[in-house]
């Protein structure tokens, strides 16, 4: 075997070095369009005649259609060439992007929506291949480094983007944005991409589909997602539209395993799971979208429904952290050939962990610096696990395996985002009455303190009787809501914490120490 890895589809005919900021800006563009629309929907309800809740479609389309095409693309990517793939993705998201922001109905931006996601859902697992394929092991962690500024960082700034656009400007542009990027993009990366290897292999093979592997990914994971973007506003379990959802998604789910192991070249190709370095880095990065995208809109959510921050100063809180998290991400990549990946990690794994128990001592009087640089520190936690993860993921997969394997590390980044997002705003809500419900056990007359404090609010409110019953359960409100948000910030980070033992299943071993791809 050549100590220097044949290059394969997509590999670069152009140095890896112009490669890397194209294939990552064509990722942030499709990551920050899962954010950007979330404070825009009253907006976009408003200019289209419709109620904020069918508005919300506008965002669970995009995200059903994405979570379908994702896990597939390292199939279609091996199948039609990734290089032709990679740009088929651009133009469809391109031009549904222009589309969107001319939709004339709901209707009409729901469907178009979903052609987006489905456009978009290729962008970055393509996009991350092409870089496993372009660098040698050695320099991954520097190729890992640009990505990952893209995806990191794109989550962040979508929010305080999208409502900056949409308050100065009007909702469209914030589709209309992708357009020129898009174009833009397609002509470089057909300039500096070049097609060979395995895909023109691929041209000689007979073409087939794995029709009930597709079926079977676009009900579990397209229900599951619905389930996850809807469930918290139907009620959960006590809607019959989620419960058959569910259901359908959890035999949908079992049945995509037992077809898929039993194909010999399966549409999702999940014995890559029986690699304990890959199955552990798939888990870990799960956990980093689910922490990620968790905490990004709990923070906000905090600072706007407790502290009174308008949507842009919501967003600016967040900012910093992703700067420190874009500073430290080339230093990290540099470190990986020197550094054993499982310290890298579990150095992010600790960092973040302490950085979300650090914000179970957040309180009403906290100054915007303070909320800042917890989420600084957090931002920096980022950067320690993104790039050692996909690390440790990649460095046992050979050539024909990366369009693959890219295709579910970028899956469960993305499906553990919006777990995260479902389980900690369901758990907000229900902590939140949790607290309400024992704080109003004290508030009645059967509590020897409770006619005295009652006479100390109503001489500093005033109102009468029914001004000082009104303050009194207006604090115990924002108590409650307090004491919710300081619930899920400590489940969050036990949960990340709890991560640290997994990294025990993994080989010792630095960014460069893997084995060389073959075919």
């Amino acid at each position: 075997m050549s100590a220097v890895p044949a290059r394969s589809a997509g590999a670069a005919a152009a140095t890896p070095w112009l490669i890397a900021p194209v294939v990552a800006l064509a990722a942030f563009m499709e990551v920050m369009d899962i954010s950007i629309a979330n404070v825009s929907l009253p907006h976009i309800a408003g200019d289209l005649s419709s109620s904020q809740d069918e508005s919300t479609w506008v965002l669970t389309s995009y995200l059903v259609t994405n979570a379908v095409v994702m896990p597939i693309s390292g199939w279609l990517s091996n199948t039609f060439g990734r290089k032709r793939f990679f740009l088929a993705c651009i133009a469809g998201f391109t031009a549904s992007s222009l589309l969107c922001g001319l939709a004339p109905n709901l209707a009409t931006l729901i469907l178009l929506r979903a052609i987006q996601g489905a456009t978009g859902g290729g962008l970055q697992p393509a996009g991350q291949a092409i870089l496993a394929d372009s660098f040698p092991p050695e320099k991954r962690g520097m190729a890992t480094a640009i990505y990952g500024i893209a995806t990191v960082f794109a989550p962040t700034i979508g929010p305080t983007l999208g409502g900056w656009i949409t308050d100065n400007y009007n909702w469209r542009w914030i589709f209309l944005i992708n357009v020129p990027v898009g174009i833009t993009l397609f002509f470089l990366v057909t300039a500096l991409i070049q097609e060979k290897g395995a895909a023109v292999v691929n041209k000689a093979k007979s073409f087939s589909v794995d029709w009930f592997g597709f079926g079977f990914i676009a009900l579990s994971l397209g229900c599951l997602q619905v389930v996850m973007d809807r469930g918290q506003q139907d009620d959960w379990f006590a809607s019959h539209f989620i419960t058959i959802l569910s259901v359908i998604a959890a035999v949908a789910f079992a049945l995509l395993i037992w077809w898929e192991l039993r194909q010999k070249e399966p549409i999702v190709d999940l014995r890559l799971l029986r690699d304990p370095d890959f199955a552990v880095s798939f888990g870990l990065m799960l956990m980093l979208g689910f922490m990620l995208l968790g905490s990004t809109f709990l923070i906000p959510a905090y600072v706007q429904s407790l502290m009174g921050y308008r949507a842009v100063d919501a967003g600016m809180v967040l900012t910093p952290g992703g700067l420190i998290t874009l500073v430290l991400l080339p230093l990290v990549g540099r470190s990986m050939n020197k550094v054993d990946l499982r310290i890298l990690v579990a150095i992010g794994l600790i960092i973040g962990g302490s950085s979300l128990l650090w914000m179970t001592h957040f309180y009403l009087e906290m100054t915007f610096r303070q909320i800042m640089l917890a989420r600084m520190v957090q931002g920096a936690s980022l950067a320690f696990l993104f790039i050692p993860i996909n690390a440790m993921a990649f460095r046992g997969i050979t050539k024909d395996k990366t369009n693959n394997a890219s295709a579910l590390i970028n899956l469960a980044r993305n499906f553990g985002g919006s777990i995260g997002i479902s389980f900690m705003s369901t758990m907000l809500t229900r902590r939140e009455q949790f607290h309400q419900s024992r704080l109003v056990e004290s508030l009645q007359s059967m509590n020897p303190a409770y006619p005295d404090f009652a006479s100390q609010v109503g001489s500093v409110m005033g109102g009468g009787a029914n001004g000082t019953l009104a303050s009194i359960y207006q604090g115990a409100v924002q108590q409650a809501t307090l004491l919710a948000y300081l619930d899920d910030f400590k489940i969050l980070g036990l949960l990340f914490l709890g991560m640290l033992p997994l990294l025990l299943l993994v080989k010792a071993g630095k960014g460069g120490d893997g084995p060389v791809p073959g075919h």
